[in-house]
């Protein structure tokens, strides 16, 4: 892994992370899928149009197609939807470390369809995982914070991590910006139509919720996006996903910073113990 590949890695994290703050912010004083459904259109329409001035291409081929639907579908309208959903009911920081599981459910889910074979440094990092995702879970629950919240953020992760299995198709041949701004209009016609189901369109316009609004449609929407498919298809979906092992610390970090959160001593252990697992499992990867 070059130079030129942690910078991006450390910029994907702390502009993904940092996704759970101003979603948190967003969903205090709107509608979440209907909000998320706007950034989506948004997002879409300044990736397409960078990608049009580019030069890049709508002819995408067969494996980029299917891998920017698959991803359109379980990220941003599953994963973040489930997330911003979630975010109702449970903190920015709680949202950001369960996230941070993925990288344990992608390991799992390459073991269990793939038959990826699993080093015992995996193993343990696997099982380490699962112990810090207890110790949380019964701190959090204990503490009075809604179950269903947390379930959604744990189901969002596992959609992710099927899109991360999946995205190895979308980044060859070419038109990254392009494959980034279409899979932000599958996303946006999914949530809305969801959104017109299952949401009340109230919206109380504030300079916050239009200031979070703007900072989630650009950097964690356009540019985190992209900077993720490009270093996915530079240094491979595994060694890429060791990068989410910073989520806990940056999200925890920032959502401290900018909203107050407060987290307990067992909720920081868990934190650990997660890093450690994912760590282990990534490292056990490497040759």
């Amino acid at each position: 892994m070059d130079l030129r590949a942690i910078a991006m890695g450390l910029a994907f994290a702390l502009m993904w992370s940092s996704a759970f703050t101003s979603a948190r912010m967003i969903v205090a004083e709107a509608p979440p899928l209907l909000a998320l459904a706007a950034r989506f259109l948004f997002s879409g329409l300044i990736g397409v149009g960078i990608a049009l001035a580019a030069g890049q291409s709508w002819r995408l081929t067969r494996p980029q197609w299917r891998a920017t639907l698959i991803f359109g579908l379980c990220q941003n309208a599953l994963y973040l939807g489930l997330n911003f959903t979630a975010m109702q009911w449970v903190g920015a920081s709680v949202a950001s470390i369960i996230a941070s599981t993925m990288p344990l459910m992608v390991a799992f889910l390459g073991w269990a369809v793939f038959r990826d074979r699993v080093p015992p440094l995996g193993l343990a990092g696997l099982i380490a995982g699962v112990v810090g995702v207890g110790i949380i879970m019964g701190a959090r629950l204990s503490g009075g914070v809604d179950p269903l919240g947390m379930a959604l953020c744990f189901a969002g992760a596992l959609a992710l991590s099927i899109a991360t299995l999946t995205v190895r198709g979308a980044s060859g041949g070419g038109n990254v910006m392009m494959i980034v701004g279409l899979q932000m209009f599958v996303g946006a016609a999914i949530l809305v139509v969801a959104s017109a189901l299952f949401e009340h369109w109230a919206v109380h316009w504030s300079p916050r919720l239009i200031g979070a609004f703007a900072y989630t449609v650009i950097i964690p929407g356009v540019l985190a996006t992209w900077i993720w498919f490009k270093l996915v298809g530079r240094i491979g979906a595994v060694k890429a996903a060791t990068f989410h092992f910073l989520n806990p610390f940056f999200g925890v970090a920032i959502a401290a910073l900018v909203l107050g959160e407060r987290l307990g001593m067992l909720d920081l252990v868990g934190v650990a113990v997660i890093t450690a697992g994912i760590l282990a499992v990534q490292l056990s990867k490497q040759r």
